[in-house]
């Protein structure tokens, strides 16, 4: 019998730029336990050259990586496997062929995350495979970028994404296993320049512990152990003495070490140079390892939507605060646009209770951001805050989906300037957009006195019809009407109809 039909299971992929890492796990009650963890070295940021653009070669270990995982959890529904790509997709110019090809082998949608959010989910990963709950640093070295967060329990307070990595270091400073003195000094300033504009910032806090949750660090820990050191914790001066072991022998094919895997052994030099510049930077006084990472943290943040408790909503209220939205008229926006997008969500084929929903009512509530610049063009300003604030939670593609409907709230619209969207179809932003416009024109007056019932009703995709019960209404209401009607103008310019009745 199919394990699957009889208790939920989960599933978080990680998309690293030197690993691809699975974790899978069934909920027990009201607990996670974890079931199984896969890894494969792919090296992903080796594929990327000069011009951002990542090889062929490098798409297909990819690939064949995910085929593999695809055997594991095939007939996991939709809302139980979550996958976040880091820092060679978002640097990759051509990251969403990868995606589409990807999406044909694993049929689940790929979230490419900024930097902030990867530390987020890190720090999230960690502190719940972590008993103690005081003051803590993480440092995750992957292989494009370095990972920096500190917090007490289960909130973030710093968090620092750099473009340094294991793969990227030893491109840069380690080709074709060189080792030298000379090598590491160099590879050790450079990690040490990028860290110096955030290393006060975290030296000012202080930490009780002090953790490392990578591949790197797990090498590091192993390799230390085999040395002879039997807490297997990692220190300024051991590091010290692994950077001169390494240095005597002068390529790192040359290396035999005791936990040092062949996988690893490649990007070795550079995960200890750039732990190295970290100790020294941040003045870490000793680091353990933990298993706890990115794909732990999605396990966790996808239980924690599965009972309706979803970062988001907490990000979307701080961040209208923050920009002293007026949430009064903001909520009767979003309370207006779910009503027209539930009366007409299924000839736009969007699932009841999809994300999509979320997505518009979240645009609702954010949609005056821009006000806090400006009024004029407040709604360019809006789309601005949203594609580049720091918002927990959300993927870089869900803040461009807010930026978008952002921009396009109210005035005339050039389609040309929508970006294609891996995760979602532009027919149906191109109805979300719609449907905001309607509810904030509908609410413009910012009256507590609540609107007569109104019903929004589609022919074809291109055809609506917007109709009030109170007979006249419209017709007595003459600025709303007139804002109707200029609405109405700007759908015929894009060959859209909207009828007024």
């Amino acid at each position: 019998m199919n394990p699957i039909s009889q208790t939920r299971y989960i599933a978080a992929i990680d998309l690293g730029s030197n690993s691809f890492h699975m974790v899978v796990a069934k909920i027990v009650g009201q607990e996670l336990q974890l079931v199984s963890r896969h890894k494969q070295h792919v090296q992903l940021a080796n594929g990327l050259n000069e011009q951002g653009e990542l090889d062929n070669a490098a798409i297909e270990r990819g690939l064949d990586c995910l085929a593999m995982f695809a055997e594991r959890i095939q007939g996991f529904k939709q809302a139980d496997v979550r996958i976040a790509a880091t820092y060679t997709l978002r640097q990759a110019i051509n990251a969403d062929e990868f995606i589409q090809r990807a999406r044909r082998i694993l049929p689940y949608p790929i979230e490419i995350i900024s930097g902030a959010e990867e530390a987020r989910l890190i720090y999230q990963g960690v502190s719940h495979t972590q008993s103690q709950s005081d003051s803590k640093l993480i440092v995750d070295i992957g292989g494009g970028s370095t990972e920096i967060i500190y917090g007490s329990g289960f909130e973030p307070e710093l968090l620092n994404s750099k473009p340094i990595g294991c793969i990227t270091v030893t491109q840069q400073f380690f080709a074709n296993g060189k080792l030298s003195h000379t090598n590491f000094t160099n590879a050790i300033l450079a990690a040490e320049q990028k860290l110096e504009s955030l290393a006060h910032h975290y030296r000012l806090k202080g930490w009780s512990s002090a953790f490392g949750s990578s591949g790197t660090v797990k090498a590091i820990r192993d390799v230390l152990c085999g040395l002879g050191y039997q807490d297997c914790v990692i220190t300024a001066k051991r590091l010290l003495q692994l950077i001169a072991l390494l240095s005597e022998k002068g390529n790192i094919n040359d290396i035999e070490l005791t936990g040092l895997t062949d996988a690893r052994k490649p990007v070795f030099a550079a995960g200890i140079a750039i732990m190295y510049a970290v100790f020294v930077g941040l003045k870490i006084r000793e680091m353990f390892y933990t298993e706890g990472a990115l794909r732990e943290g999605l396990l966790y943040e996808m239980e924690a939507r599965l009972k309706r408790s979803d970062i988001r909503m907490r990000t979307t209220e701080n961040l209208a605060i923050k920009h002293l939205v007026d949430l009064e008229h903001a909520a009767r926006v979003k309370g207006q646009a779910r009503e027209f997008l539930q009366q007409i969500h299924q000839p736009l084929a969007i699932k009841q209770h999809s994300e999509l929903f979320d997505l518009l009512e979240w645009s609702a509530l954010l949609h005056e951001v821009g006000l806090s610049i400006s009024l004029s063009d407040y709604h360019r300003h809006s789309a601005y805050l949203l594609q580049h604030s720091n918002m927990p939670g959300f993927n870089i593609e869900q803040q461009r989906v807010l930026a978008t409907l952002a921009r396009f709230q109210r005035k005339s619209m050039n389609l040309n300037e929508i970006e294609n969207f891996s995760l979602y179809q532009k027919p149906q932003l191109l109805s979300l957009i719609r449907v905001l416009r309607l509810a904030i024109l509908l609410n413009s007056q910012r009256s507590d006195s609540p609107l007569p019932p109104f019903e929004l009703t589609i022919t074809t995709q291109d055809q609506w019809q917007l109709s009030c019960s109170e007979f006249n209404w419209l017709t007595r209401h003459k600025l709303l009407n007139a804002n109707l009607l200029a609405e109405q103008a700007y759908w015929h310019q894009l060959g859209w109809q909207l009828e007024i009745h």
